[in-house]
């Protein structure tokens, strides 16, 4: 059940840390309250994932991969149609199964080595006694050199062999976990919490990583334009203003805050001008007379999907087809768990449509009846006006996307629709 007092909803570091201590189902309702409120989205709705997934692994009753497969499956897609407006929550759904089929493939080729080296022992022994041919002399042995002859002691290392070698687990066929002693279920599932460890590690340091590559795409007196910069954005732009002296034009379709005390990206201007970068504030409608006097373009993703179109913030597109139209580079900051193995659907090439009583005030009745009022929080940009993708493993083009989404995600799991179903 979701949480009684709305008024008290925790934090996603608060709910994280409460995981170890509730009850699996609990976790998970929690989680999802949390993403239909939008308290948890966009970059975050990534670590919620992997958090909860570890979880699931962790706490939930399963004796084989197919059963932790259904159980990781049936979580991420109620996590999933909570907020399916972020793909990156399936995105880290079809993770923690790869990690999960790599796993389980590890052990079984393990079973697999150790039943070919049993037989190889097999094998190296006799089958059977071999026949002795009568002796040339005619000198009769005695009974004592029978009993302790060597191919009598043979024949016993062998019978020992056999029967060590019958109630051993290893056969000359991989032995499925279902059958599997505990302790091979157990060790499955530190590994794979183990494995999800590493996919929060990488979450957590994508946007440094990326900022790292700062310097090859920034240099000395360029004027880069970053149209609603995100936080990975602002490291970027921050951890090149640390080795660069350049101009940089914010941009954006901001909505004006009832009682804000302070301009948008005041925090980011701060910090820039503090390392002795220029920056310049500019309105979407005056994009056009600035774009001539940039040499690049830069914002970051929501999502990249498999053609190389992007899920971006509303406005981005904009700039995407004036920086084309003027030939000037556009380079787009996306770390590797935001890369989508789908192609996007309608509903992502319409956009998503937003609340627009930040521009329009509805204490004027007559004016708002008479308006049918659209706000559009994402764009969706084709993959002809991107120029590079920049991500936590480097540079990237559009050609090398298909080998990224090969490397990070198993064939089995890209057709599973984690939306099917009601949440």
């Amino acid at each position: 059940m979701a949480p009684s007092q709305a008024s008290h909803v925790p934090t996603l570091d608060s709910l994280i840390k409460a995981f170890n201590n509730q009850l699996l189902e609990a976790s998970i309702e929690s989680l999802i309250f949390l993403l239909k409120r939008r308290q948890v989205k966009g970059d975050e709705c990534a670590k919620a994932t992997a958090h909860i997934l570890r979880q699931v692994v962790a706490k939930s009753k399963w004796h084989d991969v197919d059963q932790l497969l259904s159980r990781v499956q049936s979580a991420g897609s109620r996590v999933a149609r909570a907020a399916p407006q972020e793909p990156v929550i399936g995105n880290v759904v079809r993770r923690v199964l790869g990690l999960i089929r790599d796993e389980a493939s590890e052990d079984r080729n393990a079973d697999d080595y150790g039943s070919e080296a049993a037989s190889d022992i097999q094998s190296l022994a006799p089958s059977a006694p071999l026949p002795q041919r009568p002796p040339p002399v005619p000198v009769r042995p005695s009974p004592s050199v029978i009993a302790g002859g060597g191919l009598q002691v043979s024949k016993s290392m062998f019978n020992l062999l056999s029967v060590a070698d019958t109630d051993s687990p290893m056969t000359g066929a991989s032995t499925p976990l279902s059958q599997a002693q505990p302790a091979s279920v157990h060790a499955l599932r530190s590994e794979v919490m183990d494995g999800i460890e590493e996919i929060l590690d990488e979450i957590n340091q994508a946007d440094d990583q990326i900022a790292g590559f700062s310097e090859i795409q920034i240099h000395p007196g360029d004027y880069v334009l970053a149209y609603q910069p995100s936080r990975t954005v602002e490291r970027f732009l921050v951890k090149a203003a640390s080795k660069r002296r350049f101009t940089v034009i914010i941009a954006g379709l901001e909505s004006p805050t009832h009682g804000a005390t302070e301009a948008p990206y005041a925090a980011l201007r701060k910090k820039l001008n503090g390392a002795g970068v220029k920056t310049i504030n500019l309105a979407s409608n005056g994009l056009m007379a600035y774009i001539p006097r940039v040499n690049k373009v830069i914002f970051s993703a929501k999502a990249v999907y498999q053609n190389g179109g992007l899920l971006v913030d509303s406005g981005c597109c904009i700039a995407a087809q004036a920086a084309h139209e003027y030939l000037k580079p556009v380079i787009v900051l996306s770390p590797v768990y935001k890369f989508c193995p789908e192609d996007p659907s309608d509903e992502v090439s319409r956009g998503e449509l937003g609340n627009p009583s930040g521009y329009v005030s509805y204490a004027n009745g007559p004016a708002v009846d008479a308006l049918d009022i659209e706000n559009t929080v994402t764009d969706y940009i084709p993959p002809e006006l991107i120029d590079v993708y920049l991500t936590n493993l480097g540079p990237q083009t559009r050609h090398h996307l298909a080998s990224i989404l090969a490397d990070h995600y198993k064939t089995e799991d890209i057709g599973f629709n984690l939306h099917l179903g009601e949440s």
